[in-house]
């Protein structure tokens, strides 16, 4: 299917992320046809052009065939039995993506179980939280080739784009989906594998970040020598960081943001979160014999969190936040 050519499909889950994809395909003149098990929230995307379906069977009846339906859902039962009752109202040659966090074995399991009523599956690892509407998406597709080429035209509409950044070089290729934010990872299960290892390598970074600022907010310590204490403007020291330095990130640029408006963090509880994904990368390096020190004990520091709000636990929350909207639960 030829770039830039306007698609039908079927979003089922209109949640933080669930919504905005939604609203940035119809941006780009793709129909949408949405589901949600809370009407109240399917009806914000029906106010904005979305055509609403008021149940699994329907959404499916309104689609032409191949069916295209984008499952934004948490992992896990949620999505499995939402997959699963798909397959018994697709057809052959209609097409199930799960754009959710998913293990990427999970994947390989349901795309053998679809690949029996001849329906094709795609797993798209995605990245760009509640900000993905604006600045557009990253993602890794795991696909059989055709599949991937047919759904081209979406993942082209809701990828960044070539933005601002300067081209890598040597990469000159009139169209590279690499440098417009999205890839075709390989097989079914690849996306979500290739994701899973980014959110291990988000932990290490995050941490990196809330470890550094801890140790300078600390420096103030009456434990210290009076002569060695210094009272560090947290905020200055993230801003400028942002502008020239080897350490900027959009990680950064968050974290700037949170200290501007709370320089103590005191509204984030430090118990943070971790989504599964971490886990399974750590899971992955056990099997496949690969060291991984750094992302292993940026895990066991969110763990750790859950007991102890340090200073770096709650800009880890403030980031979290930042990227994601998730509101860290409070500690028990």
């Amino acid at each position: 299917m030829a770039k830039g050519t306007n698609m039908q499909l079927g979003i089922i889950g209109l949640g933080r992320m669930g919504g905005n994809i939604a609203r940035r395909l119809m941006r780009g003149g793709h129909d949408v046809v949405a589901y949600d098990r809370d009407q109240s929230i399917a009806s914000a995307l029906i106010e904005d052009g979305a055509t609403q379906a008021d149940s699994l069977a329907a959404l499916v009846e309104q689609l032409e065939t191949p069916r295209v339906v984008w499952v934004m859902l948490p992992a896990g039962a949620p999505t499995e039995d939402t997959i699963n009752a798909l397959a018994e109202r697709m057809e052959a040659g209609d097409i199930i993506i799960d754009g959710g966090n998913t293990f990427y074995k999970d994947d390989i399991r349901r795309a053998k179980a679809l690949s029996s009523q001849g329906i094709r599956y795609a797993d798209v690892g995605t990245s760009g939280g509640v900000w993905g509407l604006e600045r557009g998406y990253c993602m890794m597709v795991g696909a059989e080739q055709e599949t991937f080429d047919h759904l081209d035209p979406l993942f082209d509409t809701l990828a960044p784009g070539y933005g601002n950044l300067d081209r890598t070089h040597g990469r000159n290729a009139p169209h590279d989906s690499a440098e417009r934010g999205y890839i075709h990872a390989g097989p079914v299960g690849a996306g979500h594998y290739v994701k899973m290892v980014h959110n291990g390598i988000e932990y290490g970074l995050m941490q990196a970040y809330a470890e550094g600022f801890e140790l300078m907010q600390s420096k103030s310590s009456t434990e210290l020598p009076e002569e060695e204490r210094f009272d560090l403007n947290l905020a200055d020291v993230a801003e400028v960081w942002r502008r020239g330095s080897v350490v900027s990130s959009w990680l950064l640029d968050l974290t700037a943001q949170a200290l501007t408006g709370d320089p103590k963090l005191d509204h984030y509880s430090g118990a943070v979160a971790d989504s599964g994904e971490g886990r399974w990368t750590i899971d992955a390096a056990v099997e496949q014999g690969v060291a991984t020190p750094v992302l292993a004990n940026a895990l066991f520091a969110r763990f750790n969190s859950r007991k102890d709000s340090t200073y770096a636990n709650r800009l880890l929350s403030a980031m979290r936040f930042g990227f994601g909207g998730h509101v860290e639960p409070p500690k028990q």
